[in-house]
């Protein structure tokens, strides 16, 4: 192999290993942590907010505010329509251009967390 290509070999396994390890480190919150102790907030942030979170610019809010023309509101943390189980359903499912969360982005854990998150204005109880 050639220098340049033994050092570009090097950079992508380097790479791959931090990217590895960052996942990994977002992932678990602490060792031997409680999973009740696992961030619906966090998780939120991390993957809906993007999409979902107040203001111009967040595709997923749009698409619901012209979905349903302020009849409901389109973010997601003001909706009082949604539980629990509806919110796992649209993450692991997906949704019209929302793509599903599989489990190795979204643990079973997380999404329990995110679900109750997002879900924690919800009236059908």
């Amino acid at each position: 192999m050639t220098r340049s290509r033994t050092s570009l070999l090097r950079s992508t396994l380097l790479l791959s290993a931090l990217g590895a390890l960052a996942s990994v480190a977002y992932a678990a919150d602490a060792p031997g942590q409680p999973q009740s102790a696992i961030s619906g907030e966090k998780v939120y942030e991390r993957w809906c907010a993007p999409c979902h979170a107040p203001g111009p610019g967040h595709p997923g809010t749009q698409s619901l505010q012209v979905k349903y023309g302020g009849k409901t509101p389109a973010v997601l943390l003001e909706r009082t329509d949604l539980s629990p189980e509806a919110v796992s359903v649209f993450v692991r499912q997906g949704l019209l251009m929302m793509a599903p969360f599989r489990k190795t982005e979204i643990t079973d854990a997380e999404l329990a967390a995110l679900s109750a998150f997002v879900a924690r204005n919800y009236k059908g109880r």
